[in-house]
C-alpha cells in the first residue's frame, strides 16, 4: 500500500480538474452498470477509450500541465452496483502524485461503517476530499 502525498509542483500547472470520474479499476470493473453507462455515453457524447484507468488519466493530465481530482461515486445501496475502489485508486493517485489528487466516496446509507471507511482512507491511503452520494 502506497499512502498518497501531494507532490504537484504547481508553478508547473496551469489547470486543475476538480472532477474527474474514474470509471474502471485495474480488474475492468466499471463504476457504473451497463445501462447506466450506456446512458452516460450518449448523454456525454462520448468518443473513445470511455473508461481509461488511472494511468491514463494521469497521462492525460501531464501531457497538458494539468492536474485532477480523482474519484469514484459509491452509490451502492441507491444502484445495487459495487462502487470501484477508492483504495485502488488512491494507490493510483500516489503513483502519480505530480499530477493526481485522490478524493475518496462512500455510500452515506452506511451509516458508521461509511464514517470508519472515512477515517481510514484519511489515515491509510491519505486521500484529500470526499464524495457523499446519493
Amino acid at each position: 500500500m502506497s499512502r498518497y502525498e501531494y507532490g504537484i509542483d504547481f508553478d508547473k500547472i496551469d489547470a486543475i480538474d476538480i472532477h474527474t470520474h474514474v470509471e474502471i479499476d485495474g480488474c475492468g470493473h466499471r463504476s457504473l452498470d451497463d445501462e447506466l453507462m450506456a446512458a452516460s455515453e450518449k448523454y456525454f457524447k462520448s468518443g473513445e477509450e470511455r473508461t481509461p484507468s488511472i494511468d491514463a488519466i494521469a497521462d492525460h493530465y501531464r501531457s497538458r500541465n494539468m492536474a485532477a481530482v480523482v474519484f469514484t461515486v459509491d452509490a451502492a445501496s441507491a444502484s445495487g452496483h459495487a462502487a470501484n475502489s477508492v483504495e485502488e485508486i488512491a494507490e493510483g493517485a500516489a503513483r502519480h502524485n505530480d499530477v493526481l489528487i485522490p478524493f475518496g466516496s462512500v455510500d452515506p446509507w452506511q451509516g458508521k461503517a461509511a464514517v470508519r471507511r472515512v477515517h481510514r482512507l484519511v489515515d491509510e491511503y491519505g486521500v484529500k476530499g470526499f464524495k457523499f452520494h446519493p
